[in-house]
């Protein structure tokens, strides 16, 4: 690893790097050529992972001179970035883009959003639309809204967090292609890259970059906005149980363990009284005392998977 990783830094200080833009793709014949054209100004090589598309797509990249990497079912935008990471790992990339098909990002952006890893400043790099307001001029204020919520919640008590979490324009290094393995097939994948590199020590910056919506006929949305929330922040949640399951479990299951123990002694009392028990609360002291155990129990097996990981890993 250590070798590896002095072999691309030298590449990147003394040889122009190679460069691969990766562009994940389902239903984009009336951008991706545009697109793909551009993005060849910039790159050694584009790279477009054709997620099941049922249209000319492919096809367009393909007589374009893009290498397509095909997916027989639609899989979703995690699963079309983990494809085009392991092709550039293959290609020996010593720096990879991402950006999206549908024409929101402006391939011209890709030298200033790559800088920071040919300059050996950074491993991974967002081009963020919150870095100045040029980023959401042409971008709805209630996509605003929902990528600033998503985005304070990856940042957590963080006092210097990212600005946005959500973009796809991003560059990585030899080294984070090396290191970062996700699992989310979704559109959380792009949570949860950020979390593992946070995780591995990875250096994270941001450059602002412009972003378009509905440019003239072409809605360059491909996802409904809340359906992309909920599984978003879906897949966040998921992601932080998985990563700290005893303060997300652990901590609730034991308030439910005593609520369940309040109405025990509640229905206790009112039985000693009225020699009647109290069916409602008899229930909600069971309810209680069942979520709490199986809360505590998932925490306990989550934590022990977690750690066994870690020593395999090791």
């Amino acid at each position: 690893m250590v070798k590896t990783q002095a072999i691309h830094i030298n590449s990147l200080v003394h040889a122009k790097p190679f460069i691969v833009v990766g562009i994940p793709a389902f239903n984009e014949e009336q951008t991706i050529a545009r697109i793909v054209l551009e993005a060849q100004k910039f790159a050694d090589k584009v790279v477009v992972c054709d997620d099941g598309s049922i249209d000319y797509t492919a096809k367009i990249a393909e007589s374009l001179g893009a290498d397509v990497v095909r997916h027989e079912k639609n899989g979703g935008y995690g699963a079309s970035v983990k494809s085009l990471f392991l092709r550039a790992l293959e290609l020996n990339a010593d720096v990879f883009v991402t950006l999206d098909a549908d024409g929101q990002h402006e391939p011209s952006e890709i030298p200033q959003v790559i800088r920071p890893i040919v300059d050996g400043e950074a491993d991974v790099v967002i081009g963020s639309r919150f870095f100045d307001k040029k980023g959401t001029a042409e971008m709805p204020l209630y996509r605003q809204l929902g990528a600033k919520l998503i985005t304070k919640m990856v940042n957590g008590s963080k006092k210097n967090g990212v600005t946005d979490s959500q973009s796809g324009f991003r560059a990585y290094s030899h080294l984070a292609l090396d290191r970062l393995n996700f699992f989310e097939d979704g559109m959380g994948a792009s949570v949860e890259i950020l979390l593992k590199a946070s995780k591995t020590d990875l250096r994270i910056v941001e450059v602002p970059s412009t972003c378009k919506y509905n440019t003239g006929d072409v809605d360059t949305s491909s996802e409904h906005p809340v359906t992309h929330g909920i599984g978003v922040v879906w897949s966040l949640i998921r992601l932080i149980v998985e990563e700290r399951p005893l303060v997300m479990l652990g901590i609730p299951s034991l308030f439910c363990l005593l609520a369940g123990v309040g109405f025990g002694i509640w229905m206790m009392q009112n039985y000693a009284v009225t020699h009647m028990i109290e069916t409602n609360i008899a229930l909600a002291s069971i309810a209680f005392i069942l979520i709490g155990f199986f809360m505590l129990s998932t925490a306990i097996t989550l934590y022990a998977i977690a750690r066994m990981s870690e020593k395999f890993s090791k």
